[in-house]
Formats: structure tokens, C-alpha cells, sequence
């Protein structure tokens, strides 16, 4: 602990060690000031991209960066500079991201300046995060989980970047950097309510500076950070002067060993001055006022300069740290500026990781196997990929304890394997989805689970800010592999919000996959190819074809596949083929299709013996675009049928692109049905029936097509 030297020079001298701590803060911390006025003097050049930085709060972030270690893990918001450049990073590296150049090592110059995303022996992983406006606490929260986790099952926390006396040092532990304003997001709450409720190794460090944007504290919020924390019993609270030196590094230091030691999480409250603009595009004065002027009265580095001068030093050997961050500065500058941009031929790189599965292996129907419901296949293949998978773990709302899920797809799952393993969480669906995030960074294998569709909503903001993006924008370093379940479909009764179709809204966000399997064989297959794939993959799970008790479903119900069965995703199936002469003579349509659809074609087709082949898409993301160029070509005439409404979705995207590119061998338009253009599924099974398509609706569509 470093001595907190008062300003009358009574103190005792700060040991040695403790003042070359302090000279380190020094230069680093004029070395962030320094950055920041040159980014000022250069902002023709250096803010032709948004950046902010850490001017006023470099004295906490500083104490947070030394007492972490190589084995730790970080989530900093976007004005951590100052705590970047404790961990190592030269301000060559920070300026090639401010000016989004190649060599940026966080992300090639895709993402902001302070975004980082990083692996790197001796410095804490730091996985990629948006723009950290309470979006970072749950993903944060989820590394912290998987630690714990980890940790439960005696299995290793961190990989080859870990030098070897970090590894025994200390217990590993999550620091989440956020600001004051990003207190009040929601999502924040069930982030603390988790670390809380498994007394997670995560210290939430809040950079209170009183101000959001425009607005104040007064205006944002009834209550401080720390007072708010008061509210979750079982979170350790410390409040440090986030412009001292000492009081930060204290305060931080407590926390840390708080968490190391086991004792659940932690949340220091640190006030900070604002000295620069909240960003280089939102000026300090067009809005600060007075409020500067004040803010400047508690500058960090004149406090820290007063401190090192009571401790012994001179301002000789002060000036000399201060020349020493200046030459530094502009030197990398100079050498930032010089360094070459990304080749625009790589902007595509990235999107997803390579997949795992590239061949469809092992046995789909055994010789004896008895046919299985598709939820059964569902639960035995999350059974053996559990058996087989130590990191892997299966959370969600219900399928822990006793239960097992709403509809049984986890029964007995929890008993078999533990609560550590499968557990029910809160209703917090955000918190669902984003922890993967998390938890893959650190090295577990989330599976989890949405409920029903229908309440998938409140997990777009981590689905699509932090999950879809991260192999992007951190240049495939951190990629997400999560198994997202999500029960979606009508099956009689279910209501307006258990009956829901979502893939048009899910297929919009670009970086995640999107499988949706209609029979026992095809879940089995898909499913473990989806855990398996290192990306983000939603595996929509049809309530109507569960147990086949929709009329008309039978077909859903296959014999079960052995262990290790895949089917590597984006590979389209011919769940039913035409006769070759009536395809020869021009007699015969291809419906395109998938889920709940591909039993409503198989019934219709009746009508019309050997003229109608069903292709079941199976994946929608990646699309297997060749097999159905194929059929179109092989036909000539094509009906994409959905379970959704209509408008404005994926089907009928799907008809277009069929349209444009598949023109001249088309004998027919591209036919297109679906649900009712309606906001819900209505309750009464009679409504519900009008609204969706059925075999007798795609019956009519299909004499109409192929009579055309």
C-alpha cells in the first residue's frame, strides 16, 4: 500500500519501491497529457475519426493497470488511454487506431481509437467490446463467470500468453472500466445482479467525472455509483479520489484483494475532473462553462508532481520524465503518421472464423436405432457434447433443477452434471446472450437458451453490438463461439408472444449464423455443428415440431443419429425429390423452405404426385445458394414458403434474389407465401389458423404455380 503523503511535509517517505511506482505514474500520465495535446494541436488530422481521452482521470486508470497482471482480464471504456499505456502499450500502437491505420494491433483500423482488443504475453486479455456505454458489464460479468467456472471444474483459466510465474501469482480476476453515465443502463443491474448472486472475481471500477455528454449527474441520476451499489448486498463498495495517485491506488488495491481472495465482487467509485472534450467531435466549450474551470482545480498530474516532490524528488529529475513524454509523443507521432493504411482489398476479412464442421460424419441412422422425438435428439445431443466437453456449460431461464426447460429439452441435465454446469438464470435475456461473449474469451463453451422468440428482444443490444461484431472488428482474435437456443414457431394455442417467427429480424444482423433444422436427424447434426463452429450461431428449434403432435408432422420424428453426428452448416437438404420425367417434361415446381414449412409442402405435394420437390434450406445463414440455384434451374419454377409474415422478409428477399439472378431460366414468377402481415400470433387456434399458412394454403400456391 502506498503511503498518502499530506501536503505538509510531516509525511514519511514512501519506501523505494512505492516512488519508482509513483516516477512510473509520471511519465505515463504526462505522457496521456501529452497525447492529448498534440491530438489537440494535429485535430486537422487527428480528429478526422471520433476519439476521446483520458485527460483528468489518468491517476485511477494508472493505479488500475499496475496491480493487474498478465493473468487478469480487462474491459476498458473508451476513454482508457491512460490505463493502456500502464499495461504496456506504446502511444505508437494507441495512434495507429486513432488514425486507423493497418498496423493497428487491436483492429487493423476498423474500430475507434481506446476500442482495444488484444492478446498479448504479459498483458491482461482484452476482448473486444463496443463502444462501452454499459454494454461491456455484461460480457465483463460472463469472463468473470467463466473464471469461476473454469476455476469449479479444476480446469486451466488461461493459454500460452500467461508467463509462467503469472499463472501462480494470484488468482485471476475481470476489471470492467465504465463510466458514471452508463451506471443507469439496465443491463448493468443484471450484470451486478449475477456477479453478486455467484460471487464472480470481477471489480467494477466507475469513473464518476459528473458528466454524460451534455448532461450532468444532477440531470442523469437519483443517486452516485456507490450509492446505487449500496442497493446490491454482497457487492464490496470503495470510494478513492480518482485524481489521486495514493487514494486510487489504495483504494483499487483493496478491491483487488477483495476479489482475489474469493470474497465476491467489487466496485470502486472513483470522482475524476473531465479536463478535455468528451470526444473530439463534442467540444468541452461548447458546454462546460464554469465547470472547466473547476474540473481544473484537481488536474492529477500538478497533484501527483506535489506528491513525487514531498517524496524526495527533484523538479530537475520531474522535468526531465516530462521531456522524456514529450519526445516519446512526437516521435511516435511522426512514426504513426508515416505508417501505412489497410489495403481496402481486406475489408471483407473476418466476417466469421472458419468453420469446424466441413463434411457431414459419423452415422444418421444407425442400424437398429429406433426413431426419437426432435427434442429428445436435441437433449442427447447437448448430453454428449457436455460428456464430451469440459468447457461446456448450459444456462438459460428454467433448464436447470428440477425441470429442465419449459418443454423438456434439458431434463435431467442439471442432475447429471451439476448446477456449476447447468443452472437457471434470472429473466434476463440480455445477460443470456452477452455473457457468451464473455465466457468465450476466457475459454468456456457457452450453450445457452431464450426461453421463447418472442422474448428475445432485450438481448438484440449484446447480439448485435458485442457478439456479431467482435470477429470483425478485433481481425478474428476474438471470434464468439455461442450456441444461442431459441424455441420459435406457433404450434396451436401458443398466444402472441409464444408463438413468434424472428429469422427475418436475426438474419438482418450480419456476423452471426442462423440454423433452423425440421426433423430429429437434421437437430442432432446441426446442433452439435453449431457448437462446434467458433462463431455465434442462433439454432431456431420449432415448438410445433418438437414432439410431432401438430398434424402433419410425423415426419419430424426420424431415427436418431449416433453420437458425434454433424451436418456442416450451410448445406441445404432435398427432404423430398421430384420424378425425373415429370422434371424433364416441365411439369414439376421446387418449394424452398425450411422449419414448419418443409411439412406443410411435403402434405401439399400429395396433390400433385412426383411434381414437387421440397428443398429444406436447414441453414439460412450461410445460405447454400448453390443448391438452390440448382433446383430453381432444375425446374424452372419456385415457391419460397415461411411461417412468418410475409412483407418485407426473408422469403420474400429470397424470392427476389432468385428473380435477378435466375431470370432466364425461370418459367414462372418466383411464387412467395407466408403468414399474414400482422404484428402477433392471436390466441384463438381458429385466428391462429387463418393467419398462417397450412398444406391446404400451399396446396393452392402450388396448383397455381404449376399450372402457370
Amino acid at each position: 500500500m502506498l503511503v498518502d503523503a499530506p501536503a505538509a511535509p510531516v509525511a514519511d517517505t514512501p519506501a523505494a519501491a512505492e516512488a519508482a511506482l509513483l516516477r512510473r505514474a509520471y511519465l505515463l500520465m504526462h505522457t496521456a497529457a501529452e497525447m492529448a495535446v498534440l491530438y489537440e494541436a494535429q485535430k486537422a488530422i487527428a480528429a478526422r475519426y471520433v476519439h476521446a481521452t483520458a485527460r483528468g482521470h489518468e491517476a485511477v486508470q494508472l493505479a488500475a493497470a499496475f496491480l493487474l497482471t498478465g493473468a487478469d482480464y480487462a474491459a476498458p471504456y473508451y476513454r482508457d488511454d491512460a490505463l493502456l499505456l500502464g499495461l504496456g502499450l506504446r502511444p505508437y500502437e494507441l495512434m495507429l487506431q486513432l488514425l486507423a491505420k493497418r498496423d493497428d494491433p487491436f483492429s487493423g483500423g476498423r474500430t475507434y481509437y481506446s476500442h482495444p482488443s488484444l492478446r498479448r504475453a504479459g498483458v491482461p486479455v482484452i476482448p473486444h467490446q463496443s463502444s462501452a456505454t454499459g454494454m461491456q458489464a455484461i460480457p465483463a460479468t460472463g469472463m468473470a463467470q467463466a473464471i469461476s467456472y473454469l476455476e469449479s471444474q479444476k480446469l486451466t483459466v488461461r493459454s500460452e500468453e500467461v508467463k509462467e510465474e503469472e499463472k501462480t501469482s494470484s488468482s485471476p480476476l475481470v476489471l470492467c472500466s465504465i463510466g458514471d453515465g452508463a451506471m443507469t443502463e439496465g443491463e448493468v443491474s443484471e450484470a451486478l445482479q449475477m456477479a453478486i448472486l455467484h460471487k464472480l472475481p470481477i471489480v467494477y471500477l466507475v469513473q464518476d467525472n459528473d458528466w454524460g455528454i451534455s448532461a450532468t449527474g444532477r440531470e442523469m441520476r437519483a443517486m452516485d455509483a456507490y450509492e446505487f451499489a449500496a442497493g446490491f448486498p454482497g457487492l464490496h463498495r470503495v470510494r478513492v479520489d480518482g485524481a489521486d495517485m495514493i487514494s486510487s491506488y489504495n483504494g483499487l488495491s483493496e478491491a483487488f484483494e477483495h476479489v482475489r481472495e474469493r470474497r465476491g465482487p467489487a466496485l470502486v467509485h472513483a470522482r475524476c475532473p473531465l479536463l478535455g472534450h468528451h470526444t473530439s467531435g463534442v467540444r468541452r466549450e461548447w458546454y462546460r462553462g464554469d465547470n472547466l474551470t473547476e474540473h481544473q482545480q484537481h488536474d492529477p498530474l500538478p497533484r501527483l508532481h506535489r506528491r513525487l516532490l514531498h517524496a524526495g524528488a527533484t523538479e530537475e529529475e520531474l522535468a526531465a520524465l516530462a521531456e522524456q513524454a514529450r519526445t516519446t509523443v512526437a516521435a511516435d507521432w511522426a512514426e504513426a503518421l508515416a505508417a501505412p493504411d489497410p489495403d481496402p482489398a481486406t475489408f471483407a476479412d473476418h466476417e466469421f472464423a472458419p468453420p469446424a464442421v466441413l463434411e457431414e460424419a459419423g452415422e444418421r441412422a444407425p442400424a437398429g436405432a429406433e426413431k426419437a422425438l426432435m427434442v429428445d435428439a436435441a437433449l442427447h445431443a447437448v448430453d454428449d457434447i457436455l460428456r464430451e466437453f469440459p468447457e461446456a456449460l448450459f444456462y438459460g431461464q428454467d433448464v436447470g433443477g428440477e425441470l429442465g426447460g419449459v418443454f423438456r429439452e434439458a431434463a435431467l441435465l442439471a442432475k447429471k452434471y451439476g448446477d456449476k454446469r447447468v443452472f437457471n438464470t434470472p429473466i434476463q435475456e440480455a445477460y443470456i446472450v452477452g455473457s457468451t461473449a464473455g465466457m468465450a474469451a476466457v475459454g468456456a463453451r457457452p450453450i445457452v437458451e431464450i426461453q421463447f422468440a418472442d422474448y428475445i428482444w432485450p438481448a438484440l443490444n449484446q447480439l448485435v453490438e458485442e457478439l456479431s461484431k467482435s470477429c470483425y472488428l478485433s481481425m478474428g482474435k476474438f471470434p464468439v463461439p455461442a450456441l444461442i437456443r431459441v424455441p420459435v414457431g406457433a404450434y396451436g394455442g401458443g398466444g402472441p408472444y409464444h408463438s413468434g417467427s424472428i429469422e427475418s429480424t436475426l438474419l438482418t444482423i450480419r456476423g452471426i449464423k442462423v440454423v433452423y433444422p425440421s426433423n430429429a436427424a437434421d437437430m442432432k447434426g446441426l446442433l452439435r455443428a453449431a457448437f462446434l463452429d467458433p462463431n455465434p450461431v442462433i439454432l431456431l428449434e420449432h415448438k410445433g415440431l418438437y414432439w410431432s403432435k401438430v398434424p402433419g408432422t410425423e415426419d419430424a420424428k426420424t431415427v436418431e443419429p449416433a453420437a458425434g453426428y454433424v451436418i456442416p452448416l450451410g448445406r441445404a437438404a432435398v427432404a423430398q425429390a421430384a420424378d425425373h420425367e415429370k422434371t424433364a417434361g416441365g411439369e414439376s415446381c421446387v418449394v424452398i423452405t425450411y422449419g414448419m414449412g418443409v411439412h406443410w409442402a411435403k402434405a401439399a405435394s400429395r396433390d400433385y404426385p412426383g411434381r414437387v420437390e421440397v428443398l429444406d434450406l436447414r441453414t439460412l445463414n450461410p445460405l447454400d445458394w448453390e443448391a438452390v440455384l440448382a433446383a430453381v434451374h432444375r425446374h424452372g419454377k419456385a415457391l419460397v414458403l415461411t411461417e412468418e409474415p410475409l412483407l418485407n422478409s426473408f422469403a420474400e428477399s429470397l424470392a427476389g434474389r432468385i428473380q435477378r439472378q435466375c431470370f432466364q431460366q425461370l418459367d414462372a414468377p418466383v411464387f412467395t407465401l407466408g403468414a399474414a402481415n400482422l404484428p402477433a400470433i392471436a390466441l384463438n387456434v381458429e385466428l391462429e389458423k387463418q393467419m398462417l399458412p397450412s398444406a391446404a394454403k400451399v396446396a393452392v400456391a402450388l396448383g397455381e404455380l404449376l399450372s402457370y
